[in-house]
């Protein structure tokens, strides 16, 4: 059976000139896995995905593919690696099946074995009805799926995609994550994107580049279980002075939203939303608005790239 961690990256970085684009990044995907890489745009991605795939050279550091040094042994490593960058490398002038054709020569796949997967491609990416149409006439989202097929034609063991569906309808994006998902079942799968709903409906895990360091390498489970507080916002008619708020026992940060509006930031094990209402009766607060929020993947997003969300926050308590 092939090795359980299919990529290594050790400690790789890139400059260009002065500017340290990616920082000492280091990290490993187990077969089988859909990784979101995540981060604000510029914050390193596309050079580090171009650094896996064995298209732009790390300054230092190492990244083994299926046990191959893409440096050392660039041929065998990229056997394994399928990649579709921001922008599909189509040749418009092409029907799709006279692409996919060209992409499965360059994939060195046999005349033998080249019409099946041909066929295999295109069943798994919806393009069994146009495989006879010019890439040039057809839409975005079929454009997006041809660049996905040419991604998968050889049965890479890894698949690349880096912001896959960026310029997309809304129906053609479910589509698209609808297709991660099935490839997550046969294939690894690295998915770069700045969308964080995208991330958070088909990865099994999210690692978050800022200013070309890694900041969390963490699977969504956990890091939904590991949160260390719950919010709910409050809105109020008459409300108190927000220091009145964050004095109240599991209280840890109250954010101005507008005049009225409050988020309140508290341990997990108080059931502050009650207390709250509780005490806006008995202050005449009068409390018109009250919702819980989930920590979301945004929250950790926003804490790691930003450190700031854009509102005034009251000193928080310690944990």
């Amino acid at each position: 059976m092939p090795t359980e961690t299919l990529i290594t990256v050790d400690h790789i970085s890139r400059y260009f000139g002065d500017h340290c684009a990616v920082s000492n990044i280091s990290f490993t995907l187990q077969r089988g896995e859909v990784l979101g890489f995540l981060g604000p745009n510029g914050a390193g991605k596309t050079t580090t995905m171009n650094i896996l795939c064995g298209v732009l050279a790390a300054s230092s550091g190492k990244v083994s593919i299926a046990g191959y040094d893409i440096v050392e042994a660039p041929s065998q490593a990229k056997m394994h690696i399928g990649y579709l960058p921001e922008r599909p490398p189509l040749y418009l002038d092409q029907t799709v099946d006279e692409y996919l054709l060209f992409c499965g020569r360059l994939r060195r796949i046999s005349k033998a074995k080249l019409s099946g997967a041909l066929l295999n491609s295109k069943q798994r990416c919806g393009l069994q009805d146009v495989g006879n149409r010019l890439i040039a006439n057809l839409s975005k989202g079929y454009q997006q799926r041809i660049g996905i097929a040419q991604a998968i034609i050889h049965s890479p063991s890894l698949v690349v995609l880096d912001e896959p569906t960026v310029g997309l309808d809304p129906i053609q994006i479910v589509e698209i994550r609808e297709l991660i998902s099935e490839l997550g079942e046969d294939h690894s799968v690295i998915l770069s994107t700045h969308i964080l709903p995208e991330a958070q409906s088909v990865c099994d895990r999210v690692l978050i580049i800022h200013e070309g360091k890694l900041v969390l390498d963490e699977h969504l489970n956990a890091l939904h279980k590991n949160k260390q507080h719950k919010s709910f916002s409050i809105a109020l008619n008459k409300p108190p002075v927000p220091e009145e708020l964050l004095a109240m026992e599991g209280v840890m940060s109250v954010i101005n939203l507008d005049r009225h509006r409050f988020r309140i930031n508290h341990q997990p094990d108080k059931n502050l939303a009650a207390t709250v209402a509780e005490k806006a009766v008995q202050a005449g607060w009068e409390l018109y608005e009250l919702i819980p929020e989930s920590n979301t993947l945004e929250d950790t997003f926003v804490q790691l790239t930003s450190g700031d969300i854009g509102n005034e926050q009251v000193d928080n308590k310690d944990i």
